[in-house]
């Protein structure tokens, strides 16, 4: 299995960056764990071959003791097995969003960091289907939309996940086959075993699903994310364009936007407050779904106040979105002097 699986993992890396150049560099995100290892070992037998130049990255959260010497490792291991430059970057992680999203957040602004000061035109990533399927579970249990269950994308910007369609079975036995020509073995982060955080509770919980629920969960929840991405795409395209062609100087027609179907419609509101200047992180779906009640559930409501110093009103036909206007402030009159 395991000369089937490298052959895999390999396979999937050729595909996911068939149109890098000869002599471009790409970067692997390494952590040391199996996933990011054995994507690192068939990049860099891949990369000559094609004629890229393959190099890694290592991120050091600092969230843990030892987690310097750990990084320092896992460079070590990608130079053995033929990456070409490897840096490791230590990032401060931040409590925004809660732990797992700000070490995310940190870990993220790491990768980019270096891809940037390297030149790179790509940075691999090792997700599998497991985690694909897994953060399916999490946004639906969050009550989120099209979009956000579209989960992961195989390809955004400079981020590529070529092992988003394979098992972490085939994977792992990928990086067994790799680590064992160099004597080594993959790290275990402690973390991913650590009930407090939400993705270990759902990965914990996958095998109770598919004993009720059947073995091809994890492949069904990963298929629904590809589906949902490609309907997302398409709702996000006919928004924009109904934007583009009916709204103006932050204005729109009501009748436009009700002869709209919902889906679209509170796109167009939603890129149109984001664009006067509303932050698209803080504009949550109860936000949006206020704004379009000025159009389905007219009642003569006033202005709605959004993040971002954002006012959203209804009057004579037209949804507007602007700045809020300043507050008029009298100045300071000194006390009278007697």
């Amino acid at each position: 299995m395991a000369e089937r699986a490298t052959l895999a993992v390999r396979d999937a890396v050729r595909r996911a960056l068939a149109d890098v150049e000869p002599g471009e560099l790409v970067l692997v995100a390494c952590s040391g764990g199996a996933d990011s290892l054995a994507l690192a070992a068939a990049t860099a037998f891949v990369a000559p071959r094609v004629g890229w130049r393959a190099g890694g990255v290592v991120i050091d959260h600092r969230l843990q003791p030892g987690s310097g010497e750990v990084a320092g490792w896992a460079a070590g291991v990608c130079r053995t097995l033929g990456l070409a430059p490897v840096a490791v970057r230590s990032v401060s992680v931040g409590s925004q969003g809660g732990p797992e999203a700000a070490a995310r957040d940190a870990r993220y602004e790491g990768l980019l960091s270096e891809a940037q000061s390297s030149g790179a035109v790509a940075v691999l990533l090792g997700h599998t289907l497991e985690d694909q399927a897994e953060t399916v579970l999490l946004r639906l249990a969050r009550g989120s939309g099209a979009r956000s269950l579209a989960a992961m994308a195989p390809r955004s910007g400079l981020w590529r996940r070529p092992l988003l369609e394979l098992s972490r079975a085939v994977v792992h036995a990928s990086a067994r086959e790799a680590l064992v020509s160099v004597g080594e073995t993959p790290w275990i982060d402690p973390h991913n075993a650590d009930a407090r955080f939400a993705r270990v509770r759902v990965r914990e919980s996958m095998d109770t699903l598919a004993r009720a629920l059947g073995p091809g969960i994890v492949g069904g929840l990963a298929r629904s994310a590809s589906l949902l991405r490609d309907d997302a795409d398409a709702l996000d395209d006919w928004a924009q364009r109904e934007g583009d062609r009916w709204a103006s100087d932050g204005r729109i027609e009501v009748a436009v936007l009700a002869a709209l179907p919902r889906a679209v419609r509170t796109r167009v509101l939603r890129r149109m407050c984001i664009e006067a200047g509303s932050p698209a992180g803080d504009l949550s779906h109860d936000h949006v779904v206020t704004v379009d009640r000025m159009v389905s559930e007219w009642s003569g409501q006033g202005p709605t106040s959004l993040p971002g110093g954002i006012t959203v009103s209804r009057a004579g036909g037209w949804v507007s979105v602007a700045q809020k206007a300043p507050r008029l402030r009298a100045p300071d009159v000194p006390p009278t002097q007697e």
